[in-house]
């Protein structure tokens, strides 16, 4: 029997008061979607975002630099030169991944430093 079904949701930390860069990185330019968090979590900051069926829940820490770590998180596009474009013309900084058997890929660092992978599936 499988405990684990699936990955509800992943959480990724931002600075103090950075709700409104937050919108608009991840709403406006990634094209997530805000979702109303629980009223007993509000007083926390943060927000709660989908895409597609999976939540990214944007947390408040104090004390974290994410650009010491690898860790990411990897999201699917459907043409990664499209969204390059998009980057440049927001000044952020694509660098080209590792090229790997089927797949065109790179990442960025979000406005707090957190990094992200896209990567489009070559069908």
């Amino acid at each position: 029997m499988k405990l684990v079904i699936r990955l509800h949701h992943a959480d990724v930390i931002i600075t103090r008061g950075g709700e409104d860069a937050a919108r608009d990185f991840y709403c406006n330019l990634l094209g997530f979607t805000e979702i109303p968090k629980p009223k007993e979590l509000l007083k926390n900051g943060g927000l709660w975002l989908t895409i597609g069926d999976i939540q990214i829940h944007l947390s408040i820490q104090d004390s974290y630099d994410p650009r010491q770590t690898k860790s990411h998180l990897a999201y699917e596009v459907s043409d990664l030169e499209l969204m390059k474009e998009r980057l440049k013309e927001r000044s952020i900084e694509f660098k080209e991944g590792i090229p790997l058997p089927g797949l065109l890929r790179g990442d960025i660092r979000d406005p707090f430093g957190n990094r992200i992978e896209f990567l489009q599936v070559l069908r």
